[in-house]
């Protein structure tokens, strides 16, 4: 029988770099059945074995991180530094979890009336259908499988059809390091509207979890409901940049630029939207201006090359588009913008100055290196701008008054806010969003629990 196959596009050469299987419906029933008769397995293994395992994982991922990196930088396009620090950043989840898989902590207490002992328990929830999308394709699938593993559950992953083959050798991985086969079961598919829908319909899935953008997120919220499954959403951002007037312009411009520029831009934790205060707006413009002009575009195999291509040729014009739109909103082109070359979805890193603060561009995730910037003279209508819009995921702010930037950051309506850095993903910390930015925690203590489910026993001796 002829297995029907799907190509994978390098974005910086527009070339065909390999073809893996494309799952039918048939095919993820198969796989799920294969998840829940190894699940049950994994289920009773002891806590101790579990995290070996998963450690082992760690260890596996960390001794081919050069591979993966390539593998990243051939399918996604990003640059040779960012995808090196994707697998780093992607493999601390196995090692976080392992160590969260012999803390699972139940409890046992006296009833207030002493008729009864409360007994608590974390048991794991059930089979898991993992889907996740192209711009972190190593370190979002970790972010997920790890936890599952450690709750004792096993999963399916649907990963994005741009980006299939950094999951699938991440599969691999899974298995030399010693994951039980048929635990982490993967299904790249063109198709994926119909494999998701027909897994999530399944009886047998428990919990989905689910990285991608906002509308995506919707429908498959309205699809969870008809079985009210447990779902852990991690949707779109637009950031908001705030940068103070009393801020270390220096600082400011380095951590901005760490926010917008990581991954091309293309994340969702990527800043989207710079409110900088007019006094310091000139100063801050400029020397960012400096900075993005600085970095050097091209493919990524090349670790000399800071920004790499957009995923994909639509990718690229919609945000050429959004360029053209804000210029034609009244935004003046500071550096950058349209960039065709002969082949590779590039666009250079771009900034825009004079941005209308209710231009289309602030209202929508870039997902690219655009940096539209807005200025501000009084704190609180930053504050107000910055809590426009539906997303809420992470916000930043920039000020050398600590009590300031507190102030800011609890006034903020996002679920993660970067006080005076560009970064703040890290496995140990709760990553996720307010509003309609996402529902549940990845990572931290609080990662694991999206994969379990609490059983209270009333006992009485």
């Amino acid at each position: 029988m002829v297995r029907r196959t799907f190509d994978v596009v390098n974005p910086a050469t527009e070339h065909v770099i390999g073809s893996v299987e494309d799952h039918s419906v048939a095919d993820a029933m198969a796989a799920l059945a294969r998840v829940e008769v190894a699940q049950r397995l994994w289920g009773a293994v002891p806590p101790r074995v579990k995290a070996e395992v998963l450690r082992s994982v760690f260890e596996t991922m960390t001794t081919k991180r050069t591979e993966l990196a390539e593998l990243i930088v051939a399918e996604n396009g990003k640059s040779h530094g960012d995808a090196l620090a994707e697998v780093g950043y992607a493999a601390e989840f196995f090692r976080w979890f392992s160590e969260e898989a012999v803390r699972i902590e139940g409890s046992i207490a006296t009833s207030p009336s002493g008729d009864k002992r409360i007994i608590v328990l974390q048991q794991p929830a059930g089979v898991a259908l993992l889907v996740t999308p192209w711009n972190f394709p190593i370190a979002m699938a970790a972010r997920k499988i790890a936890p599952a593993l450690a709750a004792g559950c096993g999963v399916v992953l649907k990963p994005a059809p741009e980006t299939p083959l950094s999951a699938l050798a991440m599969g691999r991985i899974c298995v030399e390091a010693g994951v039980p086969a048929g635990l982490v079961e993967l299904v790249p598919t063109s198709e994926a509207a119909e494999v998701v829908g027909a897994l999530l319909a399944d009886d047998r899935v428990k919990v989905l979890s689910f990285t991608g953008s906002t509308e995506v997120g919707r429908v498959l919220l309205r699809a969870a409901a008809s079985r009210v499954v447990n779902t852990s959403m991690e949707l779109g951002g637009n950031a908001p940049v705030i940068v103070c007037a009393d801020a270390s312009i220096e600082d400011a411009v380095e951590g901005a630029l760490v926010a917008k520029m990581r991954n091309g831009g293309a994340a969702c934790t990527a800043a989207n939207r710079f409110y900088v205060h007019t006094k310091v707006a000139k100063e801050f413009t400029d020397a960012l201006v400096q900075r993005m002009q600085k970095l050097v575009v091209g493919p990524g195999t090349d670790p000399a090359n800071d920004v790499g291509p957009l995923v994909s040729a639509a990718e690229r014009d919609k945000v050429l588009d959004l360029v053209s739109a804000a210029i034609a909103d009244g935004a003046v082109l500071a550096s950058g913008g349209e960039s065709r070359p002969e082949r590779g979805f590039y666009v250079r890193p771009t900034v825009l100055s004079s941005v209308h603060p209710e231009a289309s561009i602030l209202q929508t995730e870039i997902f690219g290196p655009v940096a539209p910037i807005v200025t501000f003279d009084d704190e609180d209508e930053a504050v107000a701008l910055a809590n426009e819009g539906p997303a809420g995921l992470i916000a930043y702010v920039f000020t050398q008054d600590l009590a300031r930037g507190l102030n800011i950051s609890e006034r903020l309506e996002a679920g993660m806010i970067g006080l005076n850095r560009g970064v703040v993903s890290d496995p140990a910390a709760p990553f996720g969003g307010w509003k309609q930015s996402g529902i549940g925690r990845e990572g931290g203590h609080v990662g694991i629990h999206e994969f379990l489910e609490t059983k209270y026993i009333a006992a009485h001796w």
